[in-house]
């Protein structure tokens, strides 16, 4: 049975049960805050070194995230990526320029669970509180993984690509007053049809 012969708080080193907060590194130790420190400085400058190599601009809108501005086929993206200790994951959200007027937020909502049933990793949100479509993904990170470049570029890829294909829906959707059906159908008659 576990146990603990000291108490917690306080009186931390007298427990003969906690655990040290370091952890070895290849021979060397280093703190578990300093561990978190360089998995969210990885994960971050693995995704601005992306963004300068693409000359796209961005900035560091703050210690946890860095904030994109993409121009992609049919509008512009504005692309954040925060950094989620407390789940240990790079989120992404990418938004683009279009709101929701209040009299097609039913038909945007059902457009975006059909869309929703046809993606694979990611998913499409409105926000309420602003009437902006917003795709959105996840990279964990748990265990102190160290996010690579290919595992941002395939984040930002995927998010890229589902922007791309489905804006053309949520203007149908918003703007030509078509049914989330239409618009859906309308889409995938579209991207079936390229190639």
């Amino acid at each position: 049975m576990w146990g603990c012969e000291g108490t917690l708080g306080e009186d931390e080193d007298k427990c003969a049960c906690a655990l040290p907060l370091t952890a070895p590194l290849g021979g060397n130790r280093m703190s578990i805050m300093e561990i978190v420190r360089d998995e969210k400085a990885g994960a971050l400058d693995v995704v601005e070194r992306m963004a300068a190599a693409n000359n796209w601009p961005f900035e560091r809108a703050g210690e946890d995230e860095i904030a994109l501005h993409v121009t992609g086929r049919w509008t512009n993206y504005q692309i954040s990526f925060t950094w989620m200790s407390d789940i240990e994951a790079l989120h992404l959200a990418c938004a683009f320029d279009m709101k929701v007027p209040e009299l097609r937020l039913a038909e945007v909502q059902a457009l975006v669970a059909l869309i929703n049933e046809q993606l694979w990793i990611g998913h499409f949100d409105v926000w309420m509180q602003n009437g902006v479509v917003m795709f959105r993904h996840a990279l964990v990170l748990a265990g102190g993984v160290v996010a690579s470049d290919r595992q941002c570029e395939a984040l930002f890829g995927s998010a890229l690509d589902s922007c791309e294909r489905y804006f053309p829906a949520f203007q149908f959707v918003i703007w030509a007053g078509k049914s989330a059906r239409e618009a859906m159908d309308s889409a995938m008659f579209e991207t079936s049809g390229e190639a």
